[in-house]
């Protein structure tokens, strides 16, 4: 059983990374099957279609990352402020997971595949979602606390935080360099100062 699990966790590693640098709708199976090196028969006994293992890349490779990454820098802050500032510096110049060339893997198969494939829509939307709820509380938190102004709401604030996020890594992904992602963390420091 345990080699029927590595063998399952290496076709997602390994498909995850083509799919991250090429797309989802132009990595085939075979380019898949030939990146791992496993048959078609091991690749079929672990996944039935390459949806099936797409939904599984999301939950079981995207969703823990999310989570160690986006989610638990913010679940007890301290000092939300600072620390949502931090999360997202870690985010675009520290992560070794995320690639300044291709974007935000979450992004892009958001752009990519919510139009054409509902179940992909929904495991995302989940993903977003808490992310989203994770900044809000942490936002909520810091109000209580008198760190945050009284008038600030933090739906906004997440909304804002998110979509920042995602397009600052769009520009990096097409000018394939940093700079952006400096000017981006500057002022993204200023607006969440002015928070307080």
């Amino acid at each position: 059983m345990k080699k029927a699990s590595a063998t399952r966790h290496t076709i997602l590693q390994k498909a995850f990374e083509i799919i991250y640098s090429k797309g989802y709708q132009t990595t085939s199976i075979d380019e898949i099957i030939a990146t791992t090196k496993v048959t078609k028969g091991a690749f079929y006994y672990h996944f039935k279609t390459k949806d099936e293992m797409g939904l599984a890349i999301i939950n079981e490779i995207l969703k823990p990352t999310m989570k160690n990454d986006f989610i638990k820098p913010l679940q007890n802050a301290k000092n939300p402020i600072r620390e949502i500032y931090d999360m997202t510096k870690a985010l675009l110049l520290e992560n070794p997971f995320l690639k300044l060339e291709y974007g935000c893997p979450a992004g892009n198969l958001t752009q990519e595949m919510t139009p054409w494939n509902v179940e992909f829509g929904k495991a995302l939307a989940e993903l977003t979602l808490e992310w989203q709820q994770t900044i809000e509380n942490s936002i909520k938190i810091a109000k209580e606390n008198g760190k945050v102004r009284g008038s600030v709401d933090p739906q906004q604030v997440a909304y804002f935080i998110m979509s920042g996020y995602w397009g600052i890594r769009n520009f990096g992904k097409v000018y394939n360099n940093t700079d952006c992602y400096h000017s981006y963390l500057k002022e993204l420091k200023i607006y969440l100062n002015s928070l307080g």
